[in-house]
């Protein structure tokens, strides 16, 4: 997913080697709009089947009581309830999709409304299940894993819901916190509809053009190569999005307090300790991820300095962030992101390769920017009998090259863990899901930077990969501290509003930038920008630990050749069937050390050590 805040800049006609050849004329033509019929063939087939699937809610709930009559009975009700569960992700996939095509359609929103209550529905005719299983005992249940082979696959989700025992309530008290789960949803879905349709986002001149400071303006126009026009953006933009503080303020508050209803209802000590139980994650690897950022934060005010000398600039703003280093002006369409992409993967087998070469010409893929349309890029790969799908907002420079990337290295690992697993175990958690498009971009940088050939080229590649410590590990890790920060803020009684979320924010946005990088104050309201805050609760870090995670992969891919790539492709088809820490160990790379912190740091250092050498 989101991410939401990648990569930007212009690109690079680098090396010969890199540039479009006649061969391009024989590429596949590349669909740009996704087909959705797949999954149903019209709107009133979907209406259909929600029917269906609710009818199917009282037939559930009537397999109470009857868990532990027998083992074939166990598999009976297990399957009855997955079966009708894929049926429902489905159905969400499809409103989803058709919602984010505009927001401003009121019948897809109110499709996705619905969805959203439907699967609200099956939680609360579903929620005896884990008091049940939990009343059977493990004796009872690994008694009933021997008997009968059909419930192999249900075991990791079995042996899960004791696990969780401890935090496991009533019937009656999971039913609530299920019916809950809608109204709880409503903090995104307000950022959402202010973001997209209610701010009356201003218009600006940029560079001699007229542009219009929605968030996908903001993000292409605070690249300019005009400082003035930089400044102008951010100030204009921020200024704007300073109107509705309160309320985005009033909706960030909303979910934090959701957040802390379920922690506290599921008798966690805390909303880190609920989120990162569920895929037991220990605690230890978010708060270690915090310390060893901090940590290395000198690292990251030294590659400020170095982009100040780059830009040929007398001092830093926040707002020279994001401007290409080297004027290198190549453009990059989806057919050379595709292609570049399709080469820069080469290490990671013929499997792997066919595959996404396959996948890349089929109509999955909603490409450009329309008005109304969802911003940002995400695959949503939740239709187990279809395949994944990927929302684009592809401009043809590095950022959108990089972009692609990233996304089709979920929707790798969803073909991937798919093939290999069935239905019940297919599903990853989001920390391993962030590795696979993470290791998609580092490889990418990688091929970009083997074909430099000259000076420019390649300071402007070495600055992505500062670029992707920085947006990635380190802004990610940010946003983490700032979550911690206003949950534990909420948690003690102290109140939030949008004004001190924003003096938060602040504060972290100048640690984190350091003392030479100038951030005037209305900055502070980026806490806003990033929907993840809104709709999931602990989430960004695991970008952060996934690109520590993914540097690590992809340094033992190219040193370590078919062994360290076929763990790492291990990882990827093992889907859900184990915890997300101990899939990665197994492939060699332990998070719960310092280790491959430190290790990514050491890597940022030595690429600043090569842009100095080169700039002299």
């Amino acid at each position: 997913m989101t991410g939401l805040n990648r990569r930007e800049a212009f690109l690079l006609a680098g090396a010969a080697a890199l540039a479009p050849t006649a061969a391009a004329a024989a590429e596949p033509a590349l669909p740009a709009v996704w087909d959705l019929t797949p999954l149903y063939p019209t709107p009133a087939a979907w209406d259909a089947e929600r029917a269906a699937v609710e009818a199917e809610l009282p037939k559930l709930a009537a397999f109470k009581g009857r868990l532990s009559e027998s083992a074939q009975g166990l598999r009976t009700i297990l399957q009855a309830i997955s079966d009708v569960n894929k049926r429902l992700e489905r159905l969400f996939v499809y409103a989803t999709l058709k919602g984010d095509e505009d927001l401003q359609v009121a019948v897809d929103q109110e499709r996705r409304q619905t969805a959203q209550s439907l699967l609200a529905k099956a939680g609360e005719a579903t929620a005896w299940v884990n008091p049940e299983v939990l009343g059977m005992g493990r004796t009872r249940i690994e008694g009933f894993l021997a008997a009968e082979p059909g419930l192999a696959k249900f075991r990791f989700g079995l042996m899960d819901t004791l696990r969780l025992a401890p935090h496991t309530l009533d019937e009656q008290g999971e039913a609530l916190l299920a019916g809950a789960s809608n109204p709880l949803s409503g903090p995104g879905a307000i950022r959402g509809q202010l973001v997209a349709s209610d701010i009356p986002w201003p218009t600006i001149e940029v560079g001699g053009e007229d542009v219009r400071l929605d968030l996908q303006g903001y993000m292409v126009a605070r690249t300019a190569p005009d400082r003035a026009d930089r400044k102008k953006v951010f100030d204009t933009f921020y200024t704007a999005f300073k109107g509705f503080e309160s309320s985005l303020g009033a909706a960030l508050t909303a979910k934090v307090q959701g957040d802390i209803f379920g922690a506290r209802a599921r008798k966690y000590d805390s909303s880190l300790a609920a989120a990162v139980d569920r895929p037991n994650i220990p605690q230890d690897v978010y708060r270690t991820l915090v310390a060893e950022a901090n940590r290395g934060l000198p690292i990251l005010h030294r590659y400020f300095e170095v982009r100040r000398r780059l830009l040929g600039l007398a001092d830093m703003g926040y707002w020279d962030i994001y401007p290409a280093v080297t004027k290198l002006d190549t453009k990059f369409d989806l057919a050379a992101s595709r292609r570049l992409s399709l080469e820069a993967m080469k290490p990671l087998g013929r499997e792997y390769g066919d595959a996404f070469a396959k996948a890349t010409t089929q109509p999955w893929v909603h490409v450009y920017p329309q008005k109304g349309k969802r911003a940002g890029a995400y695959v949503f790969g939740a239709a187990y009998d279809v395949h994944p799908f990927m929302l684009l907002n592809h401009t043809d420079n590095y950022e959108g090259l990089s972009t692609y990337a990233h996304e089709w290295g979920h929707a790798m690992h969803t073909l991937l863990a798919q093939k290999a697993q069935p239905y019940e175990l297919a599903s990853y958690p989001t920390f391993t899901a962030e590795v696979a498009s993470t290791v998609n971009e580092l490889l990418l940088v990688e091929h970009m930077l083997r074909g430099a050939k000259t000076r420019e080229a390649r300071l402007f590649y070495l600055d992505r990969v500062c670029e992707l410590m920085r947006a990635t590990f380190y802004r990610q890790t940010m946003f983490a501290e700032f979550e911690l920060a206003i949950h534990e803020t909420a948690e003690k009684g102290e109140a939030l509003s949008g004004r001190r979320l924003s003096a938060l924010y602040l504060d972290l946005l100048r640690r984190y930038h350091g003392p030479k990088v100038a951030i005037e104050e209305v900055y502070g309201l980026e806490w806003a920008l990033p929907g993840h805050f809104f709709d999931y609760d602990f989430y960004v870090y695991q970008y952060a630990t996934s690109v520590t995670a993914g540097a690590a992969f992809v340094e033992r891919i190219l040193k370590g050749g078919t062994a360290a790539r076929d763990a790492y492709l291990g990882a990827l088809k093992a889907g859900g069937s184990d915890y997300p820490v101990d899939v990665l160990k197994r492939a060699g790379v332990d998070m719960t050390t310092p280790e491959p912190y430190r290790a990514l740091l050491a890597r940022f250092s030595s690429t600043l050590d090569e842009m100095e050498k080169l700039i002299g």
